[in-house]
C-alpha cells in the first residue's frame, strides 16, 4: 500500500531515545567475550536433511537423541501444503521436500504418520520425485534410488582442461567451483551409500526410477544452448567409459591435490556445507578411513554447523561472523555513546587480524597483478575473500579512523581498498569473489538447472564498492574505478525505479545499496534516478508503516513489485534508503520509524520469521537471525543523528 498522501504523528523524542537504548543493550548482550559476533544462519529443509543422510551414507553411529531434534525441526517447518518450502510460507518445492520426507523416513518416522503422508500426497500431486533437482539427483544416485542416467555427465577430465577451453572451472563461480571438484571424483567412482537401514523412496515416483532420465531444460536457459549442450552431455555419456584409464588418474590427483589445497582446516573446503559434504564422501569413496586426517577434520567441521537446541536442531549452511561483526560495528558506530564506540573498536580488533594478506586464491587467475587483501565471509576461508564483507569491514574501519584520529586500521584499509579496486570487472560492476566471471552459456549446461555457476558483477556489491571508494575520498571526477561503478549503477536500474539485489531480498534491499552509493559518490539528491528510486519506495510500503519483499520477487516474469508481510530488517533498509536520499523530514520515514519502535520487543530486538537473504535466486534462501537485531538499531539511531543535525545528509557510504 503506497503511503504517498498517509500522515504520521511526530516520533516522540524519548521513546526514540528509549528504543535505541534498548536495542543497542540488546544488541550487545549477544556480543562474543573476544569482540565478535555472529548469529544463526539458517537455510531451508535441504541442509539438515542432507546432514541426516550424510551420517546414514556413511554408516555412522546412530545419534538419536540428535536425529530427533532435527525431526522436531523439520516436522514444524512442513508448509501447510504438506511439502516444505525454500522460505517461511513459502510455495511447495520438490527437491526440499523430497531430501526432507528422505531424512525424516531415514530418522524413523512412520511413513503412514500423518505428516509423512500429507509430503507423500503433495510430492506426488507434483508430480513425483522424478522432477528434483540435479543436485538431488546426484544424492539420490548415491542412495541406489536413482540410476546415473539421471545425472548430467560431469567428468573428472575437466580439471586438465586449459584455460582457452569453453569450460573452465575458473569460468565459474567459487561456490561451484567447490562444489563441483569433489562431486567429479564421485561421479567417476559412483560411490553407493552404505545405508544399513537400507531406507528408500520408491513410493514418492509415479514412474519406475531406473526410468528417469536428465533433466529437463530448466525456464531461465535458451532451447538453443540447452539443446547444444544436452547433445554434448550424450556425447561424453557414449565416450566416458572409453577415457584412457591413465588420463582420469591423473585427472584425478589432481581433483584431489586441489581439495586439500584448500581444505581450510575445520572451516572446511569453501566454508559452505555442500563441498564440505562431497569432501567428506570423496575421501571415503577414495577408500580413506574416518581417522585418515583430512577426512577426519573435514567431518568435525561439518558438524560445527550444528544448532543444537533444548528441543530442536539444525544445521547451517556456512557462519557469517565477518558479515555479521561489520555489520553491527556500523549499527553501534551509528548508536554512539562511550558503551557502543568502544565495543564497536573491539570488534574491530578482533577483524583486523582476519584479513588476508598473503594468499593469492582463485580470484588471482583473473587478477594477478592484484595484491591480496580482502576478508572472506567466514571464520577463515582464505582461497575465497569476499568484495561485499571486505568493502563493509573497510567502511566502519574508517568509520572509527575519523571519530579516533587513529592510524590503526590505515594498512588494513589501504590493502582492502586496493584490492577491491584491482577486482573490478570489465563492465564497471564488481561481483561477490572473482573478477570477470561473464561465460554466461554456462548457465545453459545440463548441470546448472539452478543458474547459479557464475559469480557476475551485482548491483548491490557493487554499490557497497562505490560507498567504500566514495567514503574514502574518491570522486566520480577523480577515479576512474568510481566513475565506471557508478555508470553501472546508472545503467542498472529498472523503469519502476528499484535496482536488483542479488543478496538479498531483493529490490528493497538492491535499493537501499546502490542509493547509499549513490549518495556517497555525490551524486545530487535531484537527479532523476534517486528521485525515480524515492517515488518507488515510498509507492511500496505498507499499511502498517514497515516494508516488506518476499522470495516471489526474483521470478523470471517479474513486472513489477509485489507486497509482502513487512519484517523489520527490510524496514531498516527502506529507512536506511530514503534517508540516503535526503527524506529523513519524508512521512514515509516517520511512519517506517514508528514501526520499529512499536514492534520492538521487551529485549529490544525484533522477531524476524521470514527470510530476508539470498543465496541463489530461485533456488535457495537465507534468513539471518542477526538481520532483526542490528539493522533495526542502525535505521533508528540514523534517524535521530541526522534529525540532530542541519545538513541532515548522511556523511559516509552505508
Amino acid at each position: 500500500m503506497s503511503s504517498v498522501n498517509a500522515t504520521a504523528a511526530p516520533i516522540d523524542e524519548a521513546a526514540l531515545g528509549s528504543s535505541i537504548g534498548a536495542a543497542t543493550r540488546g544488541l550487545l548482550n549477544l556480543k562474543q567475550s573476544d569482540g565478535h559476533f555472529v548469529f544463526e544462519l539458517e537455510a531451508d529443509a535441504t541442509i539438515p536433511s542432507e546432514y541426516v543422510l550424510l551420517r546414514h551414507y556413511l554408516d555412522e553411529p546412530v545419534d538419536a537423541a540428535l536425529e530427533a531434534k532435527i525431526a522436531v525441526y523439520l516436522r514444524r517447518i512442513q508448509g501447510k501444503h504438506g511439502g516444505w518450502p525454500l522460505v517461511h510460507d513459502g510455495p511447495f518445492d520438490m527437491s526440499a521436500s523430497v531430501k526432507a520426507y528422505f531424512a525424516l523416513k531415514m530418522i524413523g518416522d512412520s511413513v503412514d504418520a500423518p505428516h509423512m503422508a500429507r509430503a507423500r500426497e503433495a510430492i506426488l500431486a507434483h508430480g513425483g520425485a522424478a522432477n528434483v533437482n540435479v543436485f538431488t539427483r546426484f544424492l539420490l544416485s548415491f542412495f541406489g534410488v536413482l540410476t546415473w542416467r539421471s545425472v548430467p555427465v560431469l567428468p573428472v577430465e575437466i580439471m586438465l582442461l586449459p584455460m582457452w577451453s569453453p569450460f573452465h572451472l575458473n569460468k565459474i563461480s567459487y561456490w561451484a567451483r567447490t562444489t563441483m571438484v569433489p562431486l567429479m571424483v564421485l561421479a567417476a567412482l559412483k560411490p553407493r551409500a552404505r545405508n544399513p537401514r537400507n531406507i528408500g523412496i520408491r513410493e514418492l515416483f509415479l514412474q519406475d526410477p531406473a526410468t528417469v532420465g536428465t533433466p529437463k531444460r530448466a525456464p531461465h536457459q535458451s532451447p538453443a544452448w540447452f539443446a547444444l549442450f544436452s547433445g554434448i552431455d550424450g556425447i561424453l555419456r557414449t565416450i566416458e567409459p572409453l577415457f584412457p584409464k591413465q588420463l582420469r588418474a591423473r585427472a584425478m590427483e589432481k581433483a584431489v591435490a586441489f581439495v586439500e589445497e584448500r581444505l581450510n582446516g575445520e572451516d572446511g573446503l569453501g566454508a559452505i556445507f555442500p563441498p564440505m559434504v562431497n569432501t567428506v564422501m570423496m575421501y571415503d569413496a577414495l577408500g580413506f578411513p574416518p581417522e585418515h586426517p583430512p577426512r577426519a577434520v573435514a567431518r568435525r567441521g561439518i558438524d560445527k554447523l550444528l544448532v543444537i537446541g533444548e528441543e530442536e536442531a539444525y544445521c547451517q549452511p556456512c557462519v557469517s561472523p565477518i558479515w555479521d561483526t561489520a555489520l553491527a560495528c556500523h549499527a553501534l558506530l551509528e548508536a554512539g555513546g562511550p558503551e557502543s564506540s568502544a565495543d564497536a573498536r573491539k570488534s574491530l580488533d578482533w577483524l583486523l587480524p582476519k584479513q588476508e594478506l598473503d594468499l593469492r586464491g582463485d580470484w588471482a587467475v583473473k587478477r594477478p597483478e592484484v595484491r591480496p587483501g580482502g576478508w572472506a565471509f567466514q571464520y577463515a576461508n582464505a582461497h575465497y575473500p569476499d568484495l561485499d564483507d571486505t568493502a563493509v569491514v573497510v567502511m566502519a574501519m574508517d568509520r572509527v579512523r575519523r571519530n579516533d584520529q587513529s592510524e590503526k586500521y590505515n594498512e588494513a584499509i589501504a590493502r582492502g581498498r586496493e584490492w577491491i579496486e584491482g577486482m573490478q570487472s570489465r563492465d564497471g560492476g564488481f561481483a561477490a569473489f572473482d573478477a570477470d566471471n561473464l561465460e554466461y552459456y554456462l548457465n545453459n549446461i545440463p548441470f546448472s538447472d539452478h543458474a547459479a555457476l557464475l559469480d557476475p558483477p551485482t548491483e548491490d556489491v557493487t554499490a557497497r564498492c562505490v560507498s567504500m571508494l566514495a567514503q574514502l575520498g574518491e570522486t566520480v571526477q577523480g577515479n576512474p574505478a568510481l566513475a565506471a561503478g557508478v555508470d553501472y549503477l546508472r545503467r542498472t536500474q529498472l523503469k519502476e525505479g528499484s535496482w536488483y539485489g542479488r543478496w538479498g531480498l531483493n529490490y528493497i534491499y538492491g535499493t537501499w545499496s546502490v542509493l547509499c552509493a549513490l549518495n556517497a559518490a555525490g551524486v545530487d539528491r535531484t537527479d532523476p534516478a534517486i528521485r525515480k528510486a524515492v517515488d518507488w519506495l515510498v509507492s511500496i510500503q505498507n499499511a502498517d508503516g514497515g516494508w516488506g519483499e518476499d522470495a516471489v520477487s526474483y521470478r523470471l516474469d517479474y513486472k513489477g513489485f509485489e507486497a509482502a508481510p513487512t519484517t523489520a530488517s527490510q524496514t531498516a533498509w527502506a529507512l536506511l534508503a530514503l534517508m540516503a536520499a535526503g527524506e529523513v523530514e519524508n512521512v514515509a520515514v516517520a511512519r517506517g520509524i514508528k514501526y520499529l519502535i512499536d514492534t520492538q520487543t521487551k529485549k529490544g530486538l525484533w522477531d524476524e520469521q521470514r527470510y530476508t537473504a539470498t543465496g541463489f535466486p530461485r533456488v535457495f534462501y537465507l534468513r539471518y537471525h542477526g538481520y532483526s537485531k542490528f539493522f533495526p538499531l542502525w535505521a533508528l539511531a540514523r534517524y535521530r543523528n541526522l534529525r540532530s543535525t542541519n545538513s541532515k545528509v548522511v556523511g559516509v557510504g552505508m
